[in-house]
């Protein structure tokens, strides 16, 4: 799936009873702002994001969503009204229902947790 810039995989590439090398799938890597779903956990879906550029702004209203800096640096806006700032090893939830939009000022490499179903770029 392309969403304009954006290149997103739903598809659950590894399922269960794999090793899966987070490393490796971000350096094959090639585009600003990917987004593959790694595994499903239950009704979790784990995916890794490699993003550099900004995303736009949109809500998720019936799931929450995790992020969690693996490398570089995100910069999570919410509602219009603050910042966040995410270090490697720093992870944040928005609340479902949330405006929020993400940026990376480099190229950053991220894990997120969100349940089955939802709409990566929003409701």
């Amino acid at each position: 799936m392309s969403a304009g810039k954006y290149e997103i995989h739903l598809e659950d590439k590894f399922g269960y009873s794999t090793l899966i090398d987070a490393d490796a799938e971000a350096a094959a890597c090639a585009v600003p702002w990917f987004n593959q779903t790694l595994t499903t956990v239950n009704d979790a879906l784990v995916r890794l994001g490699v993003f550099h550029g900004e995303f736009h702004w949109h809500k998720h209203d019936e799931q929450d969503e995790f992020f969690f800096v693996l490398e570089g640096e995100l910069l999570l806006d919410i509602d219009h009204k603050e910042t966040h700032t995410l270090k490697r090893h720093q992870g944040y939830t928005v609340p479902k229902g949330v405006m929020h939009r993400t940026r990376a000022p480099e190229r950053t490499v991220v894990l997120m947790i969100e349940q089955r179903g939802v709409i990566p770029t929003g409701d």
